[in-house]
């Protein structure tokens, strides 16, 4: 076996994905085999990185992205009905699966627009019952701010 590295001949040295279940099989690879410490520590730290950046990727959505979700699982199910429940993902074509996404992103971005006009709407509701209840400016060269 070769070193991953330099291509020297591998002498015991090797390295392991530890972020992956001990019975997954690509937690364990002849390919990362190192002729000393010198070429797997760099090796090591490249993967440390790459793991880090794999797990940072995913965001956990917020109440309001989930609830989009949700929100797009009917529009989906329409579509996909139109097309065939029985008919497997694998059979449609690249102009059904181009309308899915476009069905599945109108519905989401649906869903978010009317949530945040709906918030709008409620702060601007509060802050014009807010400017209200203030009392009103004096007359005179510094009239009160309402806030």
């Amino acid at each position: 076996m070769k070193c991953a590295v330099c291509s020297r001949e591998a002498r015991g040295f090797g390295y392991f994905n530890a972020a992956l279940s001990r019975t997954d099989p690509r937690r364990y690879s002849d390919r990362w085999v190192f002729c000393s410490m010198r070429c797997m520590q760099p090796f090591a730290r490249v993967m440390e990185h790459l793991t880090r950046v794999q797990e940072d990727a995913v965001l956990d959505p917020s109440d309001l992205e989930l609830a989009a979700l949700r929100a797009a699982l009917a529009p989906l199910g329409d579509y996909v009905a139109s097309l065939g429940m029985d008919r497997p993902l694998a059979d449609y074509r690249k102009e059904d699966v181009l309308r899915l996404v476009e069905v599945v992103v109108d519905a989401y971005q649906a869903h978010m627009l009317d949530e945040h006009e709906r918030m709008a709407a409620k702060d601007r509701a509060f802050f014009t019952q807010r400017l209200a209840a203030q009392p009103q400016p004096t007359t005179g060269a510094n009239p009160r701010i309402p806030f």
